[in-house]
């Protein structure tokens, strides 16, 4: 058996149901190259043969998501050290190695290698509170029902497209209720003339539906512009009326989850700053609670910017400076979240729309001046969240020394 190490990395790229470790010394010698299933057992025993060979051992993952939970879990339960080599950190470092061959075991060995070499450049994992953890499964559960709710609408437009468009082209099925609601008994022109305006109009006011005359008379006048049946109308209808049902029924859960996103969201201490600041709901104060943590992990507001690729990176070379240009290695969802969030305050009256209309008439785009709104928020957040004070139009008078 060789000698104990005074330390080792150990490489771990993760996969649904088992991962590939690689563990190398300090002189990138492979110690060892194992295949391990994602189960508890052969995870503790993974660390006990990493312990084995030497005396102190780094652990890099390449995945951070819940989709393998279980190893970085298991791992900070037991004290040691781990960080997070990004995937695209892999791919790219990967042309550097000999061969072009893509296996887990190459990969496993190439995060094991960035560890070794960049022991600052990467971030160390912790197990994130509940309260984080919580809107974190709440968060991307409903990010999967907005988009099987968006599958859903298209797929019933292009249904309801062949069987009467003008139909199709009378409502928005993905803003009101009411049109989807009279899809789940009427859906042909046929019928619909036959019901006929009045006694449509009830049976819409019988289930709750808003302005239910404006809806019955917009789709009797869509059917009386088409006297034709189309090919394969009725077994079309058929599939409408069971998307229609779909959809109010996703509609319903998506309701309750953002019920619970809010009752979770306001049980932490920063909710009220977040909320008091125009824009930012619940929904994303959770997003942004979800991402970002306790905030640990930035220094300073120009950090958190960086991370939602609002603060440009520059690209100068030789004699030419100052060339700035947009990031392309940044959190999506955190920039979505700014984003949305300075978009809806810029549209009220107050400085938020003030400072969008001054960097329009500067000659930005719409776009720019959004992203420009939204990174000056991020100062003003960092100082809410560090003051512990709700947001206010007037700035804070300032004491003399």
């Amino acid at each position: 058996m060789s000698s104990r190490r005074a330390r080792i990395w150990v490489g771990i790229d993760a996969g649904k149901g088992h991962h590939w470790a690689v563990a190398v010394d300090a002189d990138g010698e492979t110690l060892f190259s194992t295949k391990v299933i994602d189960d508890e057992v052969q995870v503790l025993a993974l660390i006990e043969t990493a312990r084995e060979r030497a005396e102190e051992v780094r652990w890099a993952v390449d995945v951070s998501g819940r989709a393998s939970a279980l190893s970085p879990a298991l791992l900070i339960a037991h004290g040691q050290h781990v960080v997070y080599v990004p995937g695209r950190t892999v791919n790219r470092m990967s042309g550097a190695y000999k061969g072009e061959g893509k296996t887990d075991a190459r990969d496993a060995r190439v995060i094991a290698d960035q560890a070794r070499m960049r022991p600052k450049d990467f971030t160390a994992l912790s197990t994130p509170p509940e309260l984080v953890s919580t809107l974190q499964v709440l968060t991307r559960y409903r990010a999967d029902l907005i988009a099987d709710r968006v599958r859903l609408i298209n797929r019933l437009r292009d249904l309801l497209v062949g069987i009467c468009p003008a139909l199709e082209r009378a409502f928005d099925c993905s803003a009101a209720k009411g049109p989807v609601v009279m899809l789940t008994e009427y859906q042909t022109p046929a019928a619909l003339r036959r019901v006929g305006v009045r006694r449509l109009t009830a049976w819409l006011e019988r289930r709750k539906v808003r302005s239910a005359g404006d809806v019955a008379a917009k789709a009797v006048d869509a059917a009386q512009s088409q006297q034709i049946e189309l090919p394969g109308e009725k077994r079309a209808a058929k599939l409408v009326c069971d998307l229609a049902h779909q959809l109010l029924a996703l509609d319903e859960r998506i309701k309750d989850n953002d019920r619970d996103i809010r009752e979770t969201f306001r049980t932490d201490e920063r909710a009220e700053i977040i909320e008091s600041r125009p824009g930012t709901g619940p929904v994303l104060g959770a997003e942004f609670i979800a991402i970002v943590g306790d905030l640990s992990g930035y220094r300073d507001a120009g950090r958190l910017a960086s991370h939602a690729g609002l603060a440009p990176v520059a690209r100068d070379s030789g004699r030419r400076s100052g060339n700035y240009h947009r990031p392309k290695r940044y959190s999506r969802r955190l920039r979505h979240v700014f984003y949305l969030a300075a978009q809806t305050a810029m549209m009220r009256p107050g400085p938020s729309r003030d400072y969008y209309l001054r960097k329009r008439s500067e000659g930005l785009l719409h776009t720019q001046a959004v992203l420009a709104l939204a990174r000056r928020r991020v100062d003003v957040l960092w100082a809410m969240l560090r003051d512990k004070r709700l947001f206010t139009s007037v700035p804070p008078a300032t004491q003399a020394a």
